[in-house]
């Protein structure tokens, strides 16, 4: 008898003990965007999302975040079909219009710049008029000069563009002096060169912008987490110092605080 009481005293205790809640999936899409995001499909891919999916699972408990591989032409189907639940560094000019979804706007800056090689006498003026230039553009991109259209067919034709998978591939076309000009993000510029100091005075890199970034969060409506939800836990990274010394890693700036509409 005594045992059982033991027994029924263990159990009731145990049910008085709280349980180890599981954290919750957040699925997060990514495709590949460097220096924002390479090689999604990898097993140890590279860039600003993953390490920002990291210092997110590092400041809680609640909610585990995964990267999910997309491509830059699935990416919408995705989201709308529930594959993942939110995409960063996204903005809803790229293409969005048919998707629903919702808005988190980041206070974070980048740009698109054109490229080409320096030759003796050439200056910004030679970016004034990309006609009859040979132009290296990334596949899949939304380019301001094309009114962001990104039908790789559409570019090839009416802007004689060649599309490729690689900004480097580009850089070195340019190089090579088989385009013209190349349209580039503006951090991955930055870094690749500081990979390679000796290109500085080789290239000549406009000053007007093909497009400014006005970086979004955009979430799944019904989804695991609301803009507002994400918004608090960037801002506990913005003011713990993390966001800021992420985003100067990759060569970007943060203009203001994370707060949601």
């Amino acid at each position: 008898m005594r045992a059982l009481v033991a027994c029924l005293l263990t159990y009731l205790t145990l049910l008085n003990v709280p349980t180890a809640i599981a954290a919750q999936e957040v699925r997060v899409g990514g495709y590949h965007f460097p220096p924002y995001l390479d090689k999604p499909e990898s097993p140890h891919p590279q860039g600003l999302v993953p390490d920002l999916l990291h210092a997110l699972n590092a400041l809680q408990r609640q909610y585990h975040f995964v990267l999910v591989p997309t491509s830059a032409t699935r990416r919408y189907r995705d989201l709308q079909g529930g594959r993942f639940d939110l995409i960063f560094f996204e903005s809803s000019l790229w293409g969005w219009d048919a998707t629903p979804h919702l808005e988190l706007n980041l206070s974070i800056d980048d740009a698109e710049v054109y490229v080409a090689a320096a030759e003796p006498g050439r200056g910004q003026a030679y970016f004034d008029d990309l006609k009859g230039k040979r132009l290296a553009l990334y596949s899949g991109y939304h380019y301001g000069f094309a009114g962001f259209e990104a039908d790789p067919e559409y570019l090839a034709h009416t802007f004689d563009a060649l599309m490729t998978y690689s900004h480097d591939s580009n850089l070195r076309m340019l190089l090579a002096r088989r385009v013209d000009v190349a349209v580039v993000t503006w951090s991955y510029l930055q870094m690749f060169l500081d990979r390679n100091p000796q290109l500085v005075p080789e290239l000549l890199v406009s000053e007007r912008v093909d497009q400014q970034y006005r970086h979004q969060v955009l979430l799944r409506p019904g989804g695991v987490l609301t803009p507002d939800q994400v918004a608090g836990m960037l801002s506990e990274l913005q003011e713990n110092g993390e966001l800021p010394a992420l985003l100067r890693r990759y060569r970007l700036t943060l203009a203001g605080k994370v707060v949601a509409d």
